[in-house]
């Protein structure tokens, strides 16, 4: 179960944050797999802190000696089994809190690749209401912040837990009475930690609220430059990110008050269980119910308390802090299994999900050898009565139904607005209808034959260029291509040629801090990895728009030759995509109002001959069949 997070003043819909039983049930599910290590490590820690509390009986030992004026070598078998103790203890906890700590890194490597499963997964129209400061946000701080408390708050507290408990079952076998004295300190610690607790979970939730509303910001500021500049929006830009950055600091100056209020509550429980222990201590001693050595000994198990007992309250900080952050990553998680407003229910066909601009591995055909069109007596793809908005009053597609028979090549044309990429994506199946169903090789769970394992796979005109060698940003659409392969891909999209010119050829490292790659050669590389891919649906979402007038024509040629043999859907940036399609479909504020092909359409005198009266008469030579 999750609930919605608090909205900052960015008109963005955050993505949900777990309820705390929730993110209990998901905490379990999580360590429920390596149970007999975390059963191992507190084993182990226990038996280390049973032996560390025979330190305070040996001390108290050594006073009764001296107290007694008993002779010096009697000292000498507690001083061994101090030294002893101290060895054995110092091994025991070692060992047990490497296994505690082995526990929480497997517990959030887990954890860190359910979160990036899951995001990767989440609808794409979600994400963008959620805006990216927010998803990042919970990628970095939010990840940072659990993975700190893991390595350190989650062994210490373990460590300090066991160490009270067993401290205090120590001073009943002194004398009960002891414990009764230390246990005058508890209520002060319990207020303590209640008043900390209450406070501290919603402080830290809106903390990280105001974080990710901050990076949003200065994402959208630094992303968006160019046109801040332009329209002379920096004042208003500087003063947006300023104010929500004053938030986020005043939020941080929140927490450090609550923090210092803490610790000086807990320095007042402190002295009262202190002082309580040593006046019982006197009154034991004085009237003979024990010894000397037995008080000091409660007295130094008291004030050994005070390390843990202070280590496992302040922990509570990291604790707090922690679980607002693991709350905001398990809601989005539970956002990716739980179906979107709209969403068709299960059982229903859609299209598939692949990732945008990566074709997913999937087994293709020698790529060298030209495909057959596929021949089939079904529909390829069937988008019925499907309507999209993208919020209240927000409409963007009305019941659009439309049709793409195996091995058919349909243009998508329109004005901007008209709900060209919305429809696109849909049909890809990276965002969900409000209504209507589509119905696609990926959705009916078969696939035309020939096709690869990945039935859908979308290319957007923002392709991203992955870090590492040119062989491997190809092989994230199949892992197992050889070379030859690779070659075959490259050679189809008439990229063969420049990747082999690369200074190393394949092995050239490409992406963040390599060889760069300019946008015409990028989107080549994308249009390679779907052939490796080998779909048997594309749908390609203005695949051409990022290239210059010389770069598009050679993208058209390597589109149109990846696209060969297979059912294809394109949102034609250019007019020339839809002479070469075998049907035309033209879209105007979300509804299909002409489909046939490029012929008949321009002669129609409709929307589509106005659109290319438009395009070609602003061009010297327009294309013409």
């Amino acid at each position: 179960m999750t609930t919605d997070s608090p909205t900052p003043d960015t008109g963005a819909e955050l993505l949900p944050i777990a309820t705390p039983a929730r993110t209990r049930a998901a905490l379990r599910t999580l360590i429920r797999p390596d149970r007999g290590l975390a059963l191992t490590g507190l084993g182990i820690l226990v038996g280390a802190t049973v032996v560390g509390l025979l330190v305070q009986p040996l001390l108290g030992r050594i006073v009764d000696i001296v107290a007694d004026g008993r002779p010096a070598g009697d000292l000498t078998l507690p001083v061994v089994l101090l030294v002893a103790v101290a060895v054995v203890q110092g091994l025991t906890t070692m060992l047990g809190l490497t296994r505690i700590a082995h526990l929480g890194e497997t517990v959030l490597a887990r954890l860190r690749e359910r979160f990036v499963e899951r995001a990767l997964n989440l609808p794409a129209d979600r994400l963008e209401r959620a805006g990216a400061g927010d998803l990042t946000a919970r990628v970095t701080g939010d990840v940072a912040r659990v993975a700190e408390a893991v390595r350190s708050a989650l062994p210490e507290m373990a460590r300090s837990v066991l160490a009270i408990l067993l401290t205090l079952g120590a001073l009943a076998l002194l004398d009960v009475r002891f414990l009764l004295a230390a246990l005058l300190a508890v209520p002060v610690q319990l207020l303590t930690a209640r008043w900390y607790v209450r406070r501290a979970l919603t402080l830290y939730a809106d903390q990280r609220v105001a974080n990710g509303a901050q990076q949003q910001q200065l994402l959208e500021t630094i992303g968006g430059a160019v046109t801040v500049r332009g329209h002379r929006l920096e004042e208003q830009h500087t003063e947006r990110s300023a104010g929500r950055s004053r938030k986020a600091v005043d939020f941080t100056m929140r927490s450090v008050n609550l923090v210092l209020g803490f610790y000086g509550r807990l320095h007042i429980a402190e002295y009262i269980g202190l002082a309580a222990v040593l006046i019982a201590g006197f009154w034991l001693v004085r009237d003979g119910a024990v010894s000397i050595g037995t008080a000091t000994a409660a007295a130094l198990y008291f004030h050994s308390l005070f390390g843990p007992v202070n280590a496992a309250l302040v922990l509570l900080d990291d604790a707090q802090s922690a679980a607002a952050g693991l709350a905001r990553l398990v809601g989005v998680t539970d956002l990716a299994e739980q179906p979107e407003a709209g969403k068709p229910e299960a059982g229903k066909p859609t299209a598939g999900k692949p990732e945008v601009g990566k074709p997913e591995a999937g087994k293709a055909a020698p790529a060298s050898v030209p495909r057959q069109r596929i021949a089939s007596s079904e529909a390829a793809v069937t988008v019925h009565a499907v309507s999209h908005a993208y919020g209240p009053g927000r409409p963007v597609l009305h019941e659009v139904s439309l049709t793409l028979e195996p091995g058919e090549h349909v243009a998508l044309v329109g004005t901007s607005g008209a709900g060209k990429s919305t429809l696109a994506r849909i049909v890809a199946g990276v965002q969900q209808p409000t209504a209507g169903t589509v119905t696609s090789p990926g959705g009916e769970g078969s696939a035309p034959a020939g096709a690869g394992e990945h039935p859908v796979v979308l290319v957007t005109q923002e392709v991203h260029v992955f870090t590492g060698t040119l062989a491997e940003d190809l092989r994230l659409a199949r892992p197992e291509a050889t070379d030859a392969d690779l070659r075959a891909a490259l050679a189809t999209v008439h990229a063969l040629d420049w990747a082999e010119a690369l200074p190393d050829g394949l092995a050239t490292v490409v992406g963040e801090g390599g060889h760069r790659l300019d946008p015409a050669r990028a989107q080549q590389l994308a249009l390679a990895r779907l052939v490796l891919a080998d779909p048997a649906l594309a749908v390609l979402d203005e695949a051409t728009a990022e290239a210059g007038s010389a770069g598009a024509r050679v993208l058209e040629r390597s589109a149109e030759a990846a696209l060969d043999g297979r059912t294809a859907l394109v949102v034609a940036h250019r007019l020339t995509q839809a002479v070469a399609a075998d049907r035309v479909v033209v879209l105007e504020a979300g509804r299909v109002v002409e489909s046939g092909p490029h012929d008949e359409l321009r002669d129609a005198d409709g929307p589509y001959a106005a659109l290319w009266r438009a395009w070609s008469g602003s061009r010297t030579a327009a294309p013409h069949p």
